[in-house]
């Protein structure tokens, strides 16, 4: 499923203060980088899930059913539809409608919901497939971004290349080893990529909030990106987002 989210380029000035703030955009040598890095890591986490060696996988369940109802419903209003519903949504499904909405006014508000609706991938010893990428096999053998469930199965690699995890069919104690300290990797690797997101979340804002405190009292034209009990989301074209309080409408 491939989202199309801008990513926000925030250019510094030597003092760390923000002097402008501009969607990043993906060439298409990165999108081969993507493709290449994609199909990498899908080997890999086949390879080794056939050789049944302990290893550490990226997973992505199937969404709630209660909350891909939910979309369906909400979509209904657009004259978009959703097959499957009832049952398990396949990920082309969800492709499909982000590929209907592209270059609508709605497109970012239903990307968006689409992306809320999916859960949280996470890592662990189970293969048990990775939805948004309609893969059975998936696992961070490689990325952009230097991971430590990179480096501890680049590890397995290395030792079972060496010969140090089977041998004459027999399981050595690095294999032992792998299969006791894998399911607190992947738990511990999980929360740490979470708290590292938040903290990539919150420095971004924080500087998106220091360079529109340049701007007060200018107008601007936006997107609805959210609507809740207290508020509206708005989105803008650098890709600042801000809440439209309630008690100012």
């Amino acid at each position: 499923i491939d989202f199309d989210f801008p990513e926000a380029k925030i250019i510094l000035d030597k003092k760390g203060k923000p002097v402008d703030i501009r969607p990043y955009e993906a060439n298409t040598a990165t999108k081969i980088i993507e493709d290449f890095m994609l199909l990498a890591n899908e080997t890999v986490a086949s390879e080794y899930f056939w050789q049944e060696i302990p290893f550490l996988y990226r997973v992505h369940d199937t969404p709630d059913p209660e909350k891909i109802q939910a979309l369906a419903e909400f979509i209904r209003n657009f004259g978009y539809g959703l097959k499957g519903v009832q049952d398990e949504v396949h990920p082309k499904e969800l492709q499909k409608l982000l590929s209907r909405v592209a270059d609508s006014p709605e497109e970012a508000l239903i990307s968006r919901l689409t992306l809320r609706s999916m859960k949280q991938a996470k890592y662990t010893t189970e293969c048990s497939g990775h939805f948004g990428l309609a893969a059975k096999y998936y696992c961070h053998f490689t990325s952009p971004i230097r991971r430590y469930p990179d480096l501890q199965i680049h590890r397995i690699i290395k030792d079972n290349l060496r010969g140090r995890l089977m041998r004459e069919g027999r399981t050595e104690h690095y294999a032992e080893h792998y299969a006791e300290i894998l399911d607190e990797v992947a738990r511990q690797s999980s929360v740490c990529e979470r708290r590292a997101d938040e903290a990539e979340r919150e420095s971004d804002k924080l500087k998106k909030a220091e360079y529109m405190s340049y701007h007060l009292g200018e107008e601007f034209e936006g997107i609805i990106s959210g609507v809740t009990g207290w508020g509206l989301y708005v989105e803008l074209p650098n890709t600042v987002e801000g809440l439209v309080h309630v008690n100012t409408l």
